[in-house]
């Protein structure tokens, strides 16, 4: 397994990536420690020096002062690499703060979450980063539960948030929201909308219910599909057959999209936090000036320069994830005595955080509520319609 450390200064503090230069050298921790052993005395003569013993596989070394902090991720098999783009961003964030007050030890949820948070909690880990997918949650928290160790997701399912499990990941329903009202704010009034079968197409439904009603658009219809080329056109069809709409959400990614604005007849097409770091959305003209809303990308081109130096590829985009939740741990750890269990109440700071992907605060459920920008597709690219807001409303 992996390690990684660094200090307690906060990125916020300075430049983005000021410090990185001043690196001439970093490695990453070891994994063992070596173990001293004292040999029996001999009858005569002077007792022999102590020996220093092999070290030992799989060991932590012993931290007095430095926070153990777990990080689970996919780092094989499908989702790996997500799960490595995450766990390089941590990286980044460790070096770019020069902390020296975390060590941070990945573990493969790959072979099984349960699995790997219970060598994670053996390790002595107070505080879990991650997994990445909702299903791996439940596996993670019976571990760690017991244990008092709190985890911070990377999944977006607000399903999964409880006391002592914090939702990180961009939440559908603060994206349609925030987009539903920017388009109320700039004529539409009836707006009809297609929505994949399962848990996300759920979360979206019950999120644009409130949203049309909360800014006084006219929900006109909501259909679903399966996400083949039929099932998505017919979705399509029926939306527009139900009565004027002056806009379609689509609540996918890029093909699904695509696929369906084909589709539109003409309607303004508006979408969620699917649709960032979507170059194909930028690039097709059946997309011309659809909107969408998601987290700022002010400091992403920053961020991604870096990545690629560092690491000889373009990040995924949910990579800032994993760098923004080391921020936060050290924002943390500035008053968590090393050694003792994580202080979660400080999690719950009305103030909020900062991070790469702009202002975030946890509400009284655990799930990370965003500051959002509004997007345009204009000329094959995308435009800021609607800045984030530099602070999160009280």
């Amino acid at each position: 397994m992996g390690s990684r450390s660094g200090s307690n200064e906060r990125l916020s503090d300075k430049p983005l990536f000021g410090r990185m230069r001043r690196l001439a050298t970093l490695g990453l921790l070891a994994l063992a420690a070596g173990c001293t052993v004292i040999p029996k005395q001999k009858p005569q003569g002077p007792p022999p020096a102590p020996v220093e013993a092999a070290p030992q596989a799989n060991v932590l070394p012993t931290d007095a002062d430095r926070h153990r902090v777990a990080l689970l991720l996919p780092l094989s098999g499908a989702n790996a690499a997500v799960g490595e783009a995450i766990a390089n961003a941590t990286t980044m964030a460790l070096l770019d703060t020069n902390a020296k007050t975390l060590r941070i030890t990945s573990y493969d949820t790959a072979t099984g979450a349960g699995q790997a948070a219970a060598k994670a909690v053996q390790d002595g880990n107070q505080l879990i980063l991650g997994p990445l997918l909702a299903d791996e949650v439940q596996a993670v928290a019976a571990v760690a539960r017991p244990a008092h160790v709190p985890m911070i997701t990377y999944s977006n399912d607000v399903g999964v948030a409880d006391r002592d499990v914090f939702v990180l990941g961009q939440v559908p329903g603060q994206s349609v929201a925030r987009v539903v009202g920017y388009a109320r704010a700039h004529g539409v009034t009836a707006l009809g909308a297609i929505v994949p079968g399962g848990i996300y197409g759920q979360r979206v439904t019950a999120a644009l219910a409130s949203a049309t009603r909360n800014s006084g658009v006219k929900l006109t219809s909501v259909e679903t599909y399966d996400r083949s080329n039929t099932s998505v056109g017919s979705a399509m069809r029926r939306v527009l057959a139900k009565g004027h709409v002056d806009a379609v959400l689509i609540a996918d990614g890029a093909r699904i999209a695509l696929q369906a604005a084909s589709f539109a007849s003409g309607a303004r097409l508006i979408g969620t936090e699917l649709w960032n770091g979507e170059a194909a959305v930028a690039r097709s003209p059946a997309m011309k000036g659809a909107w969408f809303a998601t987290v700022s990308d002010q400091r992403f081109g920053q961020f991604e320069k870096s990545y690629r130096n560092r690491f000889g590829t373009a990040p995924a985009r949910i990579a800032t994830i994993g760098y923004d939740s080391v921020l936060l741990t050290l924002n943390i750890a500035r008053t968590w005595k090393p050694g003792t269990l994580f202080p979660t109440a400080k999690l719950y700071d009305p103030q909020g955080f900062i991070g790469l992907d702009g202002v975030f605060r946890f509400n009284e459920f655990g799930v990370a509520e965003r500051a959002m920008e509004v997007r345009e597709v204009t000329n094959g690219t995308f435009v800021t319609a609607s800045p984030a807001p530099a602070k999160l409303a009280p």
